[in-house]
């Protein structure tokens, strides 16, 4: 078997559904719309929180990073996997493997600490709203905004590096759409186990202390919208939550299983579904749940299209 290491190494081929070839031109199809719709989506969301003066607050600063990491994530995964249902070419260069890794990482850590701040923030506001100013504070939140990306650079950085420090072996075939780290590393022919320790560790780490921090505060968020005296503020503090919870249990749920489990927990046909869960659901359901569960969010975008529709009367 030829033996192929991190300097030597120039291409992957990545399988994709290749064992359902009959399905390859309506699955392009379907995630083609998908991505675009997904782009459109978090676009408008970005935009108009971009544009409406009253939208600059921590909860919608934070939703506009979040809407940025989902193009950016989509960004990362989405045309190469058109590539890979339309052609047959393929091929993913080494480097191009690497940087494709390198943004799914960074980006779904980042992902991870961020929706952890969304959490602390409407913990802020529903338990503690007269000193919400203080405690939400423009320093806090550029604080925990930066923390979120540094880590989600760091752990990116970290996770890539090794996993690509290690030697390959041929056939360099990959049996998943697009260079996730556990596909990848069943091509490697060398001891891994220290490695997987680390990662088992790392995702612990990544994913559980922030899903832990979130459990923990909408514990606390559940109590006190219990002991608020008006429906009507009950209904609201709960509306506001139950957009950020979805979110959270899409991405939290699918991501966990992919990365938290054993080697041989299930075949490669469902590891590419459950990846498609995180990687595609998750960005394009995101401006749903936001824009039509919030109100401010739906009088933000009706501001935006009358504004637009002003500027073409003009």
């Amino acid at each position: 078997m030829k033996r192929l290491n991190h300097s030597s190494a120039v291409e992957f081929i990545l399988l994709g559904f290749s064992t359902f070839p009959e399905l390859q031109e309506q699955l392009f199809g379907i995630f083609l719309v998908v991505y675009l719709v997904t782009l459109i989506g978090n676009s408008i969301i970005i935009g108009a929180i971009s544009l409406e003066q009253s939208l600059h607050v921590p909860m919608y600063l934070f939703l506009l990073n979040l809407s940025v990491l989902e193009v950016s994530f989509s960004a990362a995964i989405m045309p190469e996997m058109l590539v890979v249902l339309s052609t047959k070419n393929t091929v993913i260069t080494f480097a191009g493997c690497f940087a494709q890794m390198y943004f799914i990482v960074f980006l779904g850590g980042t992902e991870c600490f961020l929706l952890g701040a969304m959490a602390y923030d409407r913990y802020a506001a529903i338990c503690h709203p007269l000193n919400y100013p203080v405690i939400m504070n423009k320093s806090v939140f550029i604080k925990l905004l930066i923390f979120s990306w540094v880590s989600g650079i760091l752990v990116g950085t970290m996770q890539t590096n090794w996993v690509f420090s290690f030697p390959f072996c041929g056939p360099n075939e990959i049996n998943h759409l697009f260079c996730e780290t556990p596909p990848v590393l069943e091509l490697v022919c060398a001891d891994t186990s220290f490695y997987e320790m680390y990662e088992f560790t790392g995702t612990i780490l990544i994913v559980m202390v922030p899903f832990l921090l979130i459990f923990l505060s909408y514990t606390k968020i559940l109590f006190a919208i219990l002991k608020m005296p008006s429906n009507t503020g009950r209904q609201k503090a709960f509306i506001t939550c139950a957009s950020h919870l979805t979110s959270v249990t899409l991405f939290f749920g699918t991501a966990s299983l992919t990365y938290i489990q054993p080697k041989s927990g299930y075949s490669p046909e469902t590891k590419k579904m459950l990846s498609l869960a995180y990687s595609l659901l998750t960005p394009l359901l995101n401006p749903l749940i936001y824009s039509l569960r919030n109100s401010e969010m739906k009088r933000a975008l009706i501001k935006l299209w009358r504004r637009k529709i002003d500027l073409h009367s003009f």
